[in-house]
């Protein structure tokens, strides 16, 4: 089932092109990857699929139902979840209290059980009462997660969210992931980790300047000779 479509995106800021007629689908229960170089328009995409940034053409479909024209909070009660690039919690509050905050605004009935239980699930017990400004980068993009999953989302979309972590962190994430999506949430991830993209993902979106370069399967697109050129070579 396709719980997020994005039909024909363009955004222009100062006559160039951040996007350009981009189409993606996200399936409810997969991971779908979103790579390509730096500026190649996946945050502006990001920010096109959360409200943040109206398209100059195109619209986006949360279940079905056309948000294009909805406002960020608005798709947020739709189900849609998103971590940023840069960090965004509330540094002087405990983890606990991060997950906490965000159950209870999304009208979650017992906020505090629901952030024990995330707390637990995501392997946080040890920090839970640390303060979030305390937290080294990888284990504050893994509270991040958690408070984005409080809110119960059908949609989530991860911003580079393995950029901190140790290599055994990322391969512990990567195990949250599956878990995420096996509940039936729609992943849609922004990595430069190319290794756990092509072990996580089920389909793959490259861009590069503003356009899809390519759509496959992991295997698909680290064949394409295009994709290679632009992107996968510059990391080998």
């Amino acid at each position: 089932m396709t719980a997020l479509a994005v039909r024909g995106a363009t955004v222009g800021f100062g006559g160039r092109h951040a996007l350009t007629d981009v189409d993606l689908e996200a399936e409810a229960g997969a991971i779908t990857g979103l790579i390509g170089p730096n500026g190649a328009g996946k945050t502006t995409l990001f920010n096109v699929i959360c409200g943040l940034q109206r398209p100059d053409r195109g619209r986006v479909w949360i279940d079905d139902a056309d948000v294009t024209r909805l406002a960020p909070f608005k798709r947020a009660r739709r189900g849609l979840a998103r971590t940023f690039q840069r960090l965004e919690l509330f540094g002087l509050l405990s983890v606990r209290d991060n997950v906490r905050l965000a159950a209870q605004v999304s009208g979650d009935g017992d906020p505090g059980a629901a952030a024990d239980r995330l707390v637990r699930r995501l392997g946080l017990e040890a920090v839970a009462d640390t303060r979030a400004d305390r937290l080294p980068t990888g284990q504050a993009r893994v509270v991040e997660l958690a408070r984005a999953l409080a809110t119960h989302p059908k949609v989530l979309l991860l911003d580079e969210p393995a950029s901190g972590q140790s290599e055994a962190e990322t391969a512990a994430f990567a195990d949250v992931l599956r878990d995420v999506a096996a509940d039936g949430v729609a992943v849609v991830l922004v990595e430069h980790d190319v290794p756990l993209v092509m072990e996580t993902c089920s389909r793959i979106y490259v861009l590069d300047l503003g356009r899809v370069l390519s759509v496959g399967t992991p295997a698909e697109v680290q064949r394409d000779e295009t994709v290679v050129a632009a992107y996968l070579g510059q990391l080998t």
